[in-house]
């Protein structure tokens, strides 16, 4: 054993935030979970995930998100949840460097989450595939398998059914108004709209109309966020991401970085490109390449 546990070198791994392109709550289960329909695009932007080995069984968070407990961190969550679902005795410790804000409906700690299962999937060498890992991901939250399984997408149900989807791989604004939307309060909100007709996907692809159930509620409730999209509105067609506070714009790729710098006063924008296929998978292949050597010297600061 390594000097307090170690049992290895730190290795990296991207956590893509998301945008809702759009998300209609088409009816509730007997449980009182919404039923919802939307896309899932991908983003090349968001966190890093970065996980060290250990050999005590241990699992310690050495940053994440601000003000956020560790027995509430989904980053750590996943990683007892991995470990009391395969048997490892492995523990690790876990550093996540937040770039995505909280509260903004860009998936943050859902992608936080998968990261780490996918992670320590390979660097434990537990041997889950895919579908176990998305399963896993499930119990933490409905956005955690489009994360683990890394393909923009169209979703339904509680949103854990995927379909893959190639989507234009477009140029966007995002901007984060300064204030973080609970999704519990907007799912309770009286005045939110229920019961849209369902949308096929052949619908969604031919143009069909779609919105954000919670974008009047937000706009409504939270001052910036409105301040927001009004703004964002002259630049493109703007949009509320989930149930959060960013919104987001697609914008021509040329203009992308001019339009980010002029977001007002109090809020912060940046330039995000969609993909169809998360760059998570693409460290796990540089992983399994390289024989798990690829590592980094040091958690962040």
């Amino acid at each position: 054993m390594t000097e307090g546990g170690e049992a290895g070198g730190w290795s990296a791994w991207p956590a893509p935030a998301k945008l809702n392109l759009f998300l209609h709550i088409v009816g509730r289960r007997a449980d009182g979970y919404h039923l919802l329909q939307t896309v899932f695009q991908l983003l090349d932007r968001g966190d890093t995930v970065r996980v060290r080995p250990r050999d005590d069984g241990a699992i310690r968070r050495l940053s994440g998100a601000p003000g956020v407990a560790d027995e509430d961190d989904l980053g750590v969550r996943a990683a007892r949840l991995l470990q009391e679902s395969t048997g490892s005795t492995a523990g690790a410790d876990i550093a996540i460097d937040k770039r995505i804000p909280l509260g903004g409906g860009l998936g943050g700690g859902s992608s936080d989450a998968a990261s780490v299962l996918v992670a320590l999937n390979a660097v434990w060498g537990c041997g889950l595939d895919e579908d176990a890992l998305a399963a896993l991901g499930l119990r933490l939250g409905a956005d955690v398998p489009v994360f683990v399984r890394g393909r923009s997408a169209f979703a339904e149900g509680v949103g854990e059914r995927l379909d893959p989807l190639d989507l234009p791989e477009r140029v966007f604004v995002v901007v984060d108004p300064g204030v973080a939307v609970p999704t519990a309060d907007l799912f309770r909100a009286p005045e939110l709209t229920r019961g849209a007709p369902p949308l096929t996907i052949q619908g969604f692809v031919s143009g069909a109309p779609t919105g954000n159930v919670f974008e009047p509620v937000a706009r409504a409730r939270y001052p910036a966020v409105a301040m927001a999209l009004d703004w964002l509105s002259g630049f493109g067609e703007a949009r509320l991401s989930g149930s959060g506070g960013a919104v987001f714009a697609a914008v021509d790729a040329p203009s992308a970085q001019a339009i980010a710098d002029r977001a007002p006063e109090g809020m912060r924008a940046w330039v995000a490109r969609g993909v169809n296929r998360s760059p998570l998978h693409a460290a796990l292949a540089a992983w399994h390449d390289t024989d798990g050597a690829a590592r980094i010297p040091s958690p962040p600061a």
